[in-house]
């Protein structure tokens, strides 16, 4: 599929975000933004429009586009919402016995990956791997509307978790949990799957929140 001007100003911008080099907070106009990735308006615009529903800005008309910030308050929702939902699909993953279809496959290279990416020191390559695991997880459930809305929060989590990486520990405990998770639905023991992947994504939260509010303004 060819790119799109769109497509090219929306990954250009996401990836300012992420980054940091676009700052929460900061606002453009239009034009601003044009001449800054070197496209005209319209296709700023309606990249500028795919952002805002993905959380990563705000477009109000006249006064133009804002970074915009994740509060504590904003990222516990956002987990309250995905431990519910994610707690579900492992249920669903692990009640279908997908290891007897070899389906298992894309959980399996996360857990590696991960368990690699933590002997080398790469927390690039483990929140990679990390992410890979829990949309491979939401995927495998069988469940389309599960995946929408998991996806309508993946870059707001995304961004959060890559603005604190470096402040976080080696993630040794976590790399635990989504091996006993792994091995809980190969065995179809839904029960525990779902009681271990609540208490990983609980911890996940307790941790990410902890660290937007004791680094920087309480703002990522």
């Amino acid at each position: 599929m060819t790119e799109t001007l769109t497509d090219l100003a929306e990954t250009t911008l996401r990836e300012q975000i992420f980054s940091g080099r676009m700052l929460p907070g900061t606002r453009f106009t239009e034009a601003e933004l044009a001449a800054h990735l070197g496209l005209s308006r319209t296709p700023v615009r309606e990249a500028a429009m795919r952002l805002q529903t993905a959380g990563l800005v705000t477009v109000r008309p006249r006064h133009g586009i804002t970074i915009a910030s994740i509060s504590v308050e904003d990222m516990a929702h956002i987990y309250e919402v995905l431990t519910a939902l994610e707690i579900v699909a492992v249920g669903r993953v692990a009640a279908r016995h997908p290891h007897a279809f070899g389906e298992l496959a894309q959980l399996q290279r996360a857990v590696g990956n991960m368990r690699y990416a933590l002997s080398v020191r790469d927390m690039g390559t483990w929140a990679s791997a990390d992410e890979d695991f829990h949309r491979a997880l939401v995927e495998l459930s069988g469940n389309p509307e599960l995946v929408t809305i998991f996806d309508r929060y993946t870059d707001r989590v995304r961004r959060a978790r890559l603005a604190t990486m470096h402040h976080r520990p080696l993630p040794t405990a976590s790399l635990d949990c989504h091996a006993a998770v792994l091995e809980a639905i190969e065995a179809g023991d839904a029960a525990t799957a779902q009681q271990l992947h609540g208490t990983h994504l609980n911890a996940a939260r307790t941790l990410l929140t902890e660290l937007i509010r004791d680094h920087g303004t309480s703002r990522v």
